[in-house]
């Protein structure tokens, strides 16, 4: 993948499509998928998504007893319990998953942190990297195998425009020199796009295509973190909390680009690819505001996604994909 690729493919849908839309004429008998956060915000509207369109779908939950409460009586669901941050509780997951499928279809990375106090965990790291990228990363490669039996099967990354903050910090990707909440994030979601760029270098000879994405501004528990002041101050919510910014999404509106990237035929033979508002996101200049969209070039560098593999594997102690 080189940034020529990051092109529009002048997809007949929008900014404002939404899960109904991308999914019309989809038929996912026969097809399962993962969700991890598939219970709240942009991965419920996920999970309704393609359990409508006829898909079994698999959310691994932290929270396992809300999960079942938000997906009660949709009966082409199976919650099972899975903490992001805890590396041997992935482990699990992925063992019973393997235990009781055998083949995955979708893999919709969708759980995720935001702006978050500082926070340390396994062996100290930090948590935002943790949960939104060793963690999913972890997942990805030990559901490789099913990934690879599917023969054709997708892996979305939800990323944000918020990976214009920062590239990875390889002098101090744990913040051991002092913590920044924004720039901790930043780091996270440029990881999600280098995740997805180096997975589908290595999964395409199976069929395994990776894509990362923006979903677009939404309010959802993303921002649970943040004072409504905070949110105000940005000029996002009033004082009642409602949301002001006429740039936002519904949160069917946010979950559509990533349903359009496990869906749509234009992207059959394409992967790597960083996508926003339902279509391939150009390439953005250092300088430009987040919020004019595109894709900074760091974050789709193949040799950074490529580092960022290897350390990856180092840290979490991952099985290797050969390539």
């Amino acid at each position: 993948m080189t940034t020529t690729d990051q092109q529009s493919l002048h997809s007949p849908f929008s900014t404002a499509s939404t899960v109904e839309d991308v999914l019309a004429g989809h038929d996912l008998s026969g097809k399962t998928a993962i969700v991890t956060g598939g219970y709240s915000g942009l991965g419920l509207e996920t999970t309704r998504g393609l359990m409508a369109a006829g898909a079994h779908v698999i959310v691994p939950a932290r929270r396992p007893e809300v999960a079942r409460a938000a997906l009660d009586g949709m009966d082409s669901c199976e919650v099972i319990p899975m903490d992001l941050a805890d590396l041997a509780s992935v482990r699990a997951t992925a063992s019973h998953i393997r235990d009781t499928v055998n083949r995955l279809d979708l893999l919709m990375a969708v759980a995720g942190v935001m702006a978050t106090p500082e926070r340390r965990v396994g062996p100290g790291w930090e948590s935002q990297l943790a949960i939104n990228h060793l963690g999913h990363f972890t997942l990805a490669c030990e559901l490789y195998p099913l990934l690879a039996a599917a023969g054709g099967a997708r892996v979305i990354v939800n990323s944000s425009a918020g990976h214009a903050l920062t590239d990875v910090r390889w002098h101090d990707p744990h913040f051991r020199t002092g913590y920044d909440k924004w720039l901790a994030y930043g780091q996270a979601k440029t990881a999600n796009v280098l995740f997805a760029v180096q997975l589908d270098v290595l999964g395409r000879r199976d069929g395994v295509r990776a894509f990362a994405l923006h979903p677009g501004k939404i309010i959802t528990g993303l921002q649970r973190e943040m004072s409504l002041q905070e949110q105000i101050e940005r000029g996002w919510v009033n004082e009642d909390g409602d949301v002001i910014d006429p740039g936002f999404k519904t949160a069917s509106q946010g979950a559509a680009t990533a349903l359009w990237a496990a869906t749509s035929p234009l992207l059959d033979g394409r992967g790597g690819l960083y996508l926003e508002d339902c279509d391939i996101a150009r390439v953005s200049a250092p300088g430009e505001s987040m919020d004019d969209g595109g894709v900074r070039e760091y974050a789709i560098d193949p040799d950074s996604a490529a580092r960022l593999w290897g350390s990856s594997v180092a840290v979490t102690g991952a099985a290797p994909i050969a390539r």
